[in-house]
């Protein structure tokens, strides 16, 4: 069995805030009742998880909406039920995406206990957070962020900043990244915020290509400047790992879609978190087993719909580094997938600009010049008459200093 993790939205879209971006709450507008997941679903779950081959393995991700509305007695059994159906030896990790607002001490002290991986989401600074991630009453969020961050360090709870570029932060990239490593957020994902209406015209949040491609740029030349070995960029990270490991750990990357499991509150399970549909519904943690899930011809469908790419995208220099993007950004994608993605100009931009320097780095880390990977050693400040960090050869002051 083709080993998989899975996505699990334990309380659907339901959340404390109302962010105007958000791409998951219409979900509540199909259920009649509060999205809470029963013991019965949970146990099920985890049951028949841990009885796949998953190499000893098992990787539960709990998102939502906001999976922290589910309380902490959910989670504290998700974990007796865990222990309880463990093949002997297993290696069991859980992630959680949360909004921030509702740790409390003693969710971070739990968190902290089990090694939780928390990816928390913060668009920047208040003047950039607070824009679009506000309360179900309209109140600003950062500071309720910036406490639940406070009780996840007090724990050494390890977490990862979620940035969500939209058309508001994407014009700032400087005092954004800046200010996060000023905040010593260590840990970065920048994830593109591409939202359309019924007729696929692009909402006022969204971002173009052309600005995407930018903001990659502008985030690249402040983090190769000094934060190499400081600074964790997933995206950045995931092009050194496919440059000097030939793998992919993003799955926009990669040329198949099947790779993890969306579940819902009620059992319901679905090919990817962006097409949770009604017909894309592969059947429900009660009734089938995961076996019959992966041989579902609808899964195989979609997964395989990614590799019907653009005609351009064939003869594309990077087609390797995306196989053309994710389905969400091939607007309709799933009707006619050979569209090219929105993000296309963007990623081109990008790869053009920073893949030359990248291929430094990956020669760097194969030959074991010390540059193992982007996080292990913190990094010195460099003086102007310094190596360039990007391992060209060249002084600092004279290659990518800025």
């Amino acid at each position: 069995m083709k080993p998989f993790s899975l996505l699990i939205k334990p309380a659907s879209a339901d959340c404390n805030l109302r962010c105007e971006y958000c791409f998951y709450i219409d979900h509540l507008e199909k259920v009649k009742k509060t999205p809470r997941m029963s013991e019965e679903v949970l146990e099920k779950m985890i049951a028949s998880y841990m009885q796949t081959n998953q190499n000893n393995n098992y990787a539960f991700g709990w998102q939502g909406g906001e999976p922290m509305m589910m309380g902490l007695k959910f989670f504290q059994k998700a974990i007796e039920l865990q222990k309880r159906y463990a093949p002997t030896g297993a290696v069991i990790s859980n992630g959680l995406q949360t909004n921030g607002t509702l740790i409390t001490e003693n969710f971070a002290k739990f968190f902290g206990e089990y090694k939780f991986l928390l990816g928390v989401s913060l668009d920047g600074p208040a003047y950039l957070h607070d824009y679009y991630r506000k309360t179900i009453g309209q109140k600003p969020t950062h500071n309720s962020v910036m406490r639940g961050i406070k009780h996840l360090r007090q724990n050494k709870v390890e977490f990862n900043i979620l940035i969500l570029v939209n058309n508001e932060n994407i014009r700032k990239p400087n005092d954004l990244y800046y200010y996060l490593r000023d905040q010593d957020f260590n840990y970065h994902q920048y994830i593109p915020c591409v939202e359309v209406d019924d007729e696929n015209n692009p909402k006022s949040f969204s971002i173009t290509g052309e600005d995407w491609g930018d903001f990659l740029c502008n985030i690249f030349d402040q983090w190769i400047k000094e934060d190499i070995n400081q600074i964790s960029i997933r995206l950045f990270d995931s092009i050194l790992d496919y440059l000097v490991n030939g793998r992919y750990n993003i799955c926009h990357m990669d040329k198949n879609c099947c790779q993890y499991f969306v579940v819902e509150y009620d059992g319901s399970i679905y090919p990817c978190d962006f097409f949770v549909r009604e017909d894309l519904l592969l059947g429900n943690v009660i009734e089938d087993t995961w076996e019959d899930v992966l041989k579902s011809l609808i899964y195989l469908r979609f997964g395989h719909e990614k590799s019907k790419w653009h005609n351009n995208c064939d003869s594309c220099p990077f087609i390797n580094l995306c196989h053309g993007d994710c389905q969400k950004f091939r607007i309709g994608s799933f009707q006619n997938s050979k569209i090219l993605s929105v993000l296309c100009k963007g990623w081109k931009k990008f790869f053009t600009y920073a893949l030359p320097r990248f291929k430094i780095l990956a020669d760097k880390i194969r030959s074991g010049n010390g540059l193992t990977s982007t996080i292990q050693i913190k990094s010195k400040k460099i003086g102007r008459n310094s190596p360039c960090p990007c391992g060209s050869g060249k002084k600092y002051k004279n290659c990518c200093m800025r």
